[in-house]
Formats: structure tokens, sequence, C-alpha cells
């Protein structure tokens, strides 16, 4: 078992979780930035919730709460480090946080495409609802 940290992100964090999510995070977001993830975190400090190992970021999750929605985001591990309950120790973190701020249930983003994101959702007692669909449309030209 390594010895994990699990913490909030600051806004130094900001490149090192840029540089984390490219090699381990599916897809991108219009926030992949500097400036976006230096919001995040400035906005709601605890939203951004992070796993280190010797000093490196491992796993990620967003646990972004907007009073009304308890809703999960960019959870992530490094490809060397999966299957050792880091995706679990972030899930948890999120949970414990979501209850604190009174939530009531959390939603999952998950790419449809991503099968072992989807594989553990499923294992972290999250469902599938497809009733519904995601509506995006940028803000920015």
């Amino acid at each position: 078992m390594i010895d994990l940290q699990i913490r909030a992100a600051t806004s130094a964090d900001a490149e090192d979780v840029l540089t984390f999510w490219k090699e381990s995070a599916e897809g991108t977001s219009i926030s992949d930035d500097v400036n976006g993830v230096t919001r995040l975190v400035e906005r709601d400090p605890e939203a951004l919730i992070l796993a280190v190992a010797d000093g490196r970021i491992v796993g990620s999750v967003i646990a972004g709460w907007d009073g009304w929605r308890a809703s999960l985001y960019r959870l992530a591990v490094l490809p060397s480090h999966r299957r050792r309950g880091i995706s679990t120790a972030l899930l948890r973190a999120a949970d414990e946080r979501f209850v604190a701020l009174g939530g009531r249930r959390a939603d999952a983003m998950v790419l449809e495409a991503n099968e072992t994101g989807q594989r553990l959702w499923t294992a972290a007692g999250y469902q599938r609802e497809d009733r519904w669909r995601r509506w995006v449309k940028p803000l920015t030209g």
C-alpha cells in the first residue's frame, strides 16, 4: 500500500493538476488551463480533491457543490497507480464533503466511450441514468 495524502488543491497546484490530467484523465474540458483551475480553487477551495503520493499527484476528483446538486467531475488516477484504492479514497472524501454540505445525491459526469470509468462508477455504487442527456453551450467565442 502506498502512503497516500488526500487534500484539497490550491492555486499553486494548477500546473501540476493540468499535467496530471493530460496523462491520466479521459477527454478535455474548455476549462483545462491555469486560469480555469485557479478560478475553481479560488471560488470553492474544497472542490478539487487530490490524492498525492511521494509529492506527486496520483489522483483527482472535482466535487462541486452549488447548494442544490453535488456533482463529480474529473475522477482520474495515474495509470501506474490504478487498482490501489485511490479512486475509492477520493470518492469517500467527496461523499464526506457533500454530506457535510447537505447533499442528498451525487451526480457523476462520465464519458460515454470511457468503459473503464463506467465500470469504476458502477463498482462505486453509481447507476447510469439514461433518461437524461447533457446539453452544453460554450460561453466564449
